[in-house]
């Protein structure tokens, strides 16, 4: 059988109009983690993914009805990514939204986008989808006119699919589009529709994910369900460095219920035919006794680790500038620990090797990625593997979702013609997956007699954030195979994205600056992306420093953070959450009552965030309620302002659980933490009383993005109102009730 192509799948399908496959083939070969190499620049003039899929039949299609059907690279991870692609489509070809189908991330039919991360979508693919959309637009008024037989200038779309000339002649967007190629390469200047224009962008279209979610359909890679779906369990101990003695292959494919037992090496799973028939085949061999592999896990404090371990000094910033003489001075240590992504729904995904073609369903998010390790593992041809990402319950960076959609593939390969799903079990999540990196800073301040801040030197400690898989040495199988695979060397992202260095630069003006990141390459335990990445920490360091810095200088922490910034949205964004919190007018009305603020723009490219807090603590418990948030948020053009809100409410009741509950912890030789019992997450009576989040309108702004912008500055919110409650500077993350607690018993 030939292997399937993008133009030969369309064609079955019944569409017209075919995709390119020339140069947008090139750039699928490209890879990358996040902050590497991503697909190649073919276009460097044209905005957001353009530049590496710049043929517009490789993002819309129009059928004979005019409806259209648009493509992304990026994936739904409940960020509502779906909805807002959508909108940003419909606007610039002036179609209802309801005749707009987006097709996500899917190796056979969308451009190959890099990762869905960094909060990159909207400046990546919205970017090219609005600019692909304008370019059609633009075409189909110009071949309108032309068929119409009168000027450019005097035809209009009517946002129904019609176009209208001067005389009320109309024509659709089918009938158009059927006399014109889309095979052509965008142009950079398409003229893009006006706020005062809009009729989709900037309103709050529902959820197109929602309703599944809400009903109890199948929203989930979970819920799916394919014809003679066989049900398989990953054999492994109880957590990463241990290999289990299992039985012989003959002993274990004699148990009832196997269909097929898969051992390569050190991999190990079970096929059975009913999931519980899996489950229980799972449980009897996992009590099987193990033995370490790997040395000792950390047990000690996280800088004592880190700093322990071989550090490569890079350099982030290095700035010098005359000033007066410092005349108070501050120094703090910070900490965070390893963190689990905690995903409520284990990592699972589905592989199906069908005439030589095998089709993975997978919820990580590089789903191209996923068939490049898949290739590499199975030494099949790229050609004769396609990926497609459906939703999983839970992402937040790189769980065990390309684990487990790895070996889905292998065990796929062995049993031709039968789907497989694989689900990790929760053990397996908690034992198994890389966590968010373990990380450390040091900042040294000082102010002059002006209180201007004239020193500050930041020093920043870290693991690599960057150890996404492009090849097989990047999953679990590829390191258990024989031959095995090597596991990649870990590398620093490069800044201005930065992985451990991500936001260790402040946006604030600052004449004097000595930034290092301390890139430590040897990691005590398997690390990977974290939502935000480095950013949680340096800028809950940075922010918790202003505020001691403020504390000193006996002034507002609000005014000593304007008066270092020279970025007017910075500032506005700052004043609109200040004012809409009553910043100026707070008043403590009770013992252990705090106010506290937190600022940063992501990545110092993203969007602006600012969330001001008011906190509670009680002094019996040191439980922290969180009574009031207010956060405002400049991202650019607003397409979904509800979407937006939801982005940085749920950035702020992530960024609290993790400051103050969330540690993976070991006992030197397993992971200690295996539910949600051992690794508590923040609970809906410990949800914040009351969230507000504006969004700052900016027409004709670039889209900036938006999902990771409040993880730095709500932990650092939270921190600071702490310290005003109860005079206590908390530097280590988690500050759990118990920290809380003995700190201020005798208080």
């Amino acid at each position: 059988m030939n292997p399937i192509t993008r133009r030969s799948f369309l064609a079955a399908s019944g569409i017209a109009v075919a995709f390119a496959m020339t140069r947008p083939a090139r750039a699928q070969l490209a890879g990358g983690g996040e902050g590497g190499a991503g697909p190649i620049a073919l276009a460097p003039a044209l905005p957001g993914s353009l530049k590496s899929s710049p043929y517009l039949d490789s993002w819309i299609l129009l059928d004979q009805s005019g409806r259209a059907t648009v493509f992304s690279g990026k994936a739904e991870l409940g960020q509502g990514i779906r909805t807002a692609l959508t909108q940003v489509a419909a606007e610039e070809l002036d179609l209802p939204p309801a005749d707009v189908d987006l097709v996500t991330v899917d190796t056979l039919r969308t451009p190959d986008e890099g990762l869905t991360a960094g909060s990159h979508s909207m400046q990546d693919s919205g970017t090219a989808i609005r600019n692909a959309a304008a370019n059609v637009r633009m075409l189909l008024l110009k071949q309108a006119a032309a068929i119409l037989r009168v000027k450019e200038g005097d035809v209009t779309s009517m946002g129904d699919g019609t176009i209208r000339a001067g005389d009320g002649r109309r024509i659709g967007y089918g009938e158009t589009a059927s006399a014109l190629s889309m095979h052509v390469e965008a142009v950079p200047d398409a003229p893009l529709r006006q706020k005062c224009q809009f009729r989709t962008m900037g309103t709050n279209l529902p959820r197109l994910d929602i309703p599944a979610k809400t009903t109890g359909g199948a929203a989930f890679i979970h819920d799916m369900r394919l014809p003679g779906m066989l049900h398989a369990r990953v054999i492994r101990g109880p957590s990463e460095g241990t290999r289990l003695a299992l039985p012989s292959d003959s002993e274990i494919e004699s148990m009832d219920g196997v269909v097929k037992f898969v051992r390569n090496g050190n991999f190990a799973a079970v096929v059975a035919e009913r999931e519980w028939n899996a489950v229980k085949l799972m449980r009897r061999l996992q009590a099987s006794p193990y033995e370490l592999a790997r040395s000792p896990f950390p047990t000690g404090g996280v800088a004592e680790t880190l700093k322990a371990l071989p550090a490569r000094d890079i350099v982030i910033l290095d700035a010098s500038k005359p000033t007066a003489d410092p005349k108070r001075s501050v120094r703090k240590s910070f900490t965070r620990h390893w963190i689990s992504h905690g995903s409520i729904g284990p990592s699972c995904a589905l592989a199906w090797l069908q005439d030589d073609i095998l089709t993975i369903w997978t919820h990580s998010q590089g789903t191209f990625d996923v068939r490049r390790v898949a290739a590499d593992l199975l030494k099949r041809p790229i050609e004769t593997i396609r990926a497609i990402h459906v939703e999983g319950a839970g992402c937040y960076g790189q769980n065990g979702a390309d684990d487990v959609a790895a070996e889905a593939a292998l065990i796929a390969a062995s049993l031709p013609g039968r789907p497989v799903r694989l689900q990790w079990m929760r053990e397996q999540e908690f034992g198994w997956e890389p966590l968010g990196p373990g990380m450390a800073t040091e900042v040294d301040a000082a102010l002059d007699g002006d209180n201007r801040i004239v020193r500050w030197n930041y020093d920043v400690w870290s693991n690599p954030h960057n150890n996404r898989p492009v090849g097989a040495g990047g999953v679990l199988v590829g390191n258990e195979v024989v031959p095995s695979f090597p596991v990649p060397e870990g590398k620093p992202i490069p800044m201005p994205e930065g992985d451990g260095s991500r936001n260790s630069n402040p946006l604030y003006d600052l004449p004097n600056m000595n930034v290092v990141y301390h890139f430590i390459k040897d990691m005590p335990i398997r690390v990977s992306a974290l939502r935000s990445l480095g950013a949680h920490l340096n800028v809950f360091s940075i922010e918790s420093m202003f505020d001691e810095l403020a504390l000193t200088a006996g002034i507002d922490p609000l005014d000593l953070r304007l008066n270092h910034m020279a970025d007017d949205r910075a500032r506005q964004v700052m004043l609109t959450a200040a004012d809409a919190f009553g910043w100026r007018k707070r008043k403590k009305a009770a013992p252990l009552q705090g106010f506290g603020m937190g600022f940063a723009r992501y990545k110092n490219l993203g969007a602006y965030c600012a969330i001001f807090m008011e906190v509670r603590v009680e002094r019996d418990t040191g439980r922290v309620a969180v009574r009031k948030v207010q956060a405002a948020v400049d991202c650019g053009e607003v397409v979904s302002p509800n979407g937006i809100e939801n982005q940085v409410e749920g950035a702020i009741i992530q960024s609290l659980s993790w400051c103050t509950r969330e540690a993976a912890a070991t006992d030197g030789t397993l992971r200690k933490n295996f539910d949600w019992s051992t690794y508590p997450i923040l609970r809906f009576r410990d949800v914040p009383e009351h969230i507000d989040v504006i969004v700052e309108d900016q027409p004709g702004k670039p889209f900036l993005g938006v999902a990771e912008c409040g993880q730095g500055p709500a932990s650092a919110a939270l921190a600071n109102a702490l310290a005003d409650a109860t005079g206590v500077r908390f530097t280590d993350m988690p500050i759990t009730a118990e920290a809380v607690r003995s700190a201020i018993v005798t208080l």
